[in-house]
């Protein structure tokens, strides 16, 4: 079976051995990816177990395991990591994590996650949701009776609008 966090490998050859316990993960980027594929295999339980010791108490165990009961997971995106390797002690990943509600409606979850080691395994800290910055229009909007802007002297509805 092809692991769900998209690297191409086998669920065994990838993020399989650490959601099971038989290996950590030697990364945060790879803690991050066996979380999403344990959301996606819906098994909460290793995404709780992740979770940073100092604040695991915030976590809402029953919450987090309906979420993962209830949502079917598509794609995972990894769009940047800053620092997480094997010699670090802290790492970010920014992710869009690709799912279908219960209703049957997709979302995007775009996340920019904190992850920290303590005695040598890595736990998720915590996550920023980020947001798309909305589109401005550069130049003002033309009106439909306006003239088009192209120079054809014809209103902007008769002439470039219709090509729009």
């Amino acid at each position: 079976m092809e692991c769900p966090c998209g690297t191409d490998l086998a669920l065994e050859d990838c993020c399989g051995p650490i959601i099971s316990g038989a290996k950590p993960a030697t990364t945060a980027l790879a803690l991050m990816r066996s979380r999403y594929t344990a959301y996606a295999q819906k098994n909460a339980e290793h995404v709780i177990q992740t979770h940073d010791p100092e604040t695991r108490d915030d976590v809402d165990p029953e919450a987090t395991r309906d979420w993962a009961r209830k949502t079917e997971w598509l794609k995972l995106e990894v769009l940047d990591t800053n620092a997480g390797g094997e010699t670090d002690d802290t790492g970010e990943v920014e992710f869009i994590a690709r799912f279908r509600d219960e209703r049957g409606r997709e979302h995007n979850h775009h996340e920019r996650s904190t992850f920290v080691r303590h005695e040598g395994r890595w736990y998720y800290k915590d996550g920023t949701i980020q947001r798309q910055t909305p589109i401005t229009r550069a130049t003002p909007k033309v009106g439909r009776n306006e003239p088009c802007p192209c120079g054809s002297g014809k209103k902007y509805k008769k002439c470039c609008a219709i090509a729009a």
